[in-house]
């Protein structure tokens, strides 16, 4: 079994030393879903929201929440990002209508960008809760996990059900 790396051989907590690490392309893809009343995912989708481009903002947030994460995440090291893309696909069946996310964040660095890529999809679906929470209260925010990544020491990981 793994060790948890971010506390030393006393159990304090600490920042993982990465001076000794190769630098590397790295890639990290994370997604959520903010789910909502049909009529929430139409106002978003027809650009009709009071509030303005739902999703562009979203997306600003989510780029910008990636650029922040070692301002909120205390251990995670402070990172230059090379890209990050957020995309959202709007789902709607009989069981329930959603937007999904999906951020994708890269890098050439000693140590990945999960946490990065994590932050933003959920700060996108903050962003679409916090424009929407007027007429629709009851969205819920769902399913945020790491799809994937790439790179580094451990190698490449990706959750098979979203691939």
């Amino acid at each position: 079994m793994a060790e948890l790396t971010h506390f030393d051989q006393q159990g304090n907590a600490h920042m993982v030393d990465v001076s000794g690490k190769q630098t590397t392309a790295r890639e990290a893809v994370a997604a959520a879903e903010v789910l909502m009343r049909a009529d929430t995912l139409a106002m978003i989708a027809d650009g009709q929201h009071k509030k303005g481009d739902v999703l562009g903002v979203a997306r600003i947030a989510g780029i910008q929440a990636a650029k922040k994460c070692s301002e909120l995440i205390p251990l995670c090291h402070p990172l230059a990002l090379t890209a990050v893309q957020i995309d959202f696909t709007l789902h709607s069946d009989a069981q329930h209508c959603a937007v999904r996310i999906r951020s994708t964040c890269r890098i050439d660095a000693k140590t990945g960008v999960e946490m990065e890529a994590l932050t933003a999809a959920s700060v996108a679906a903050l962003t679409i809760y916090d424009m929407c929470k007027a007429v629709d209260k009851g969205m819920q925010i769902n399913g945020l996990c790491l799809i994937k990544k790439t790179g580094g020491k451990s190698g490449d990981w990706g959750r098979s059900e979203h691939v």
